[in-house]
C-alpha cells in the first residue's frame, strides 16, 4: 500500500504547480479581456456622443479650437454671379470667366454685404482685369487674387479685420475658365 500512496502523492505534488500556472494565465487573460472591453466601450461611447451632439462633444471641441467667433454656428456661403472679364495679356485678347463664393459669418452678414454688391462687383472686375492668363492659371496667382478680393470686400463693406477677425471670412472660387 505504501507503493500505491507514493505515486498518488507524487501526482498530487505535481498538480499544484500546473494549476497555479494555469490559474495565473486565466486571470491574466480575463484582465486583458476586461481592459480591452473597457477601452472599446470608451472609444465607441465617445464617438456616439460626437455623432449625437452630446454635451461632452461641444466641450471637447471648444477646448481643442480657440474661439474666434462670437457664436460657433456654421458659416454662410454666398455665391456671386460669375463674371466674364478681358485679361491684361499683351498682344492677344484673352478672357476669364470666374465664379466666386463668399464665406461669411452668418445670414445677417450676407444681407449687409448684398447692400454693397454693385461696388463689390466693380472692384472684382477691376481686380481680375489687371491679371494675365498666366497669373490666373498659377496657384499663387489664384491665392493672391482671392486675398486681394477679400481685402476689397472687407474695405468696401467696412468689415475690415479687427484683431484678426472679420465677418467676411474668405473668398472661394467655384470656377475659373481662361480662354
Amino acid at each position: 500500500m505504501a507503493k500505491a500512496e507514493a505515486p498518488a502523492a507524487a501526482a498530487g505534488e505535481a498538480a499544484p504547480p500546473k494549476s497555479k500556472k494555469l490559474l495565473i494565465i486565466i486571470i491574466a487573460l480575463v484582465v486583458l479581456l476586461a481592459a480591452g472591453g473597457a477601452a472599446a466601450l470608451f472609444l465607441l461611447k465617445g464617438s456616439n456622443h460626437d455623432e449625437e451632439g452630446g454635451e461632452e462633444a461641444p466641450a471637447k471641441a471648444e477646448k481643442a479650437k480657440p474661439k474666434k467667433k462670437k457664436d460657433a454656428a456654421a458659416p454662410t456661403f454666398m455665391p456671386l454671379d460669375a463674371v466674364v472679364v478681358n485679361l491684361a495679356d499683351p498682344g492677344s485678347t484673352r478672357y476669364a470667366q470666374v465664379g466666386i463664393t463668399l464665406q461669411v459669418e452668418n445670414g445677417q452678414t450676407a444681407e449687409e454685404v448684398k447692400k454693397y454688391m454693385p461696388a463689390i462687383r466693380n472692384g472684382i472686375l477691376m481686380q481680375i482685369s489687371r491679371r494675365t492668363a498666366e497669373e490666373l492659371l498659377s496657384a499663387e496667382g489664384k491665392e493672391k487674387l482671392a486675398a486681394d478680393i477679400l481685402t476689397l470686400i472687407q474695405e468696401t463693406t467696412g468689415m475690415e479685420p479687427y484683431k484678426g477677425y472679420s465677418p467676411v471670412e474668405a473668398v472661394l472660387f467655384s470656377s475659373i475658365i481662361v480662354q
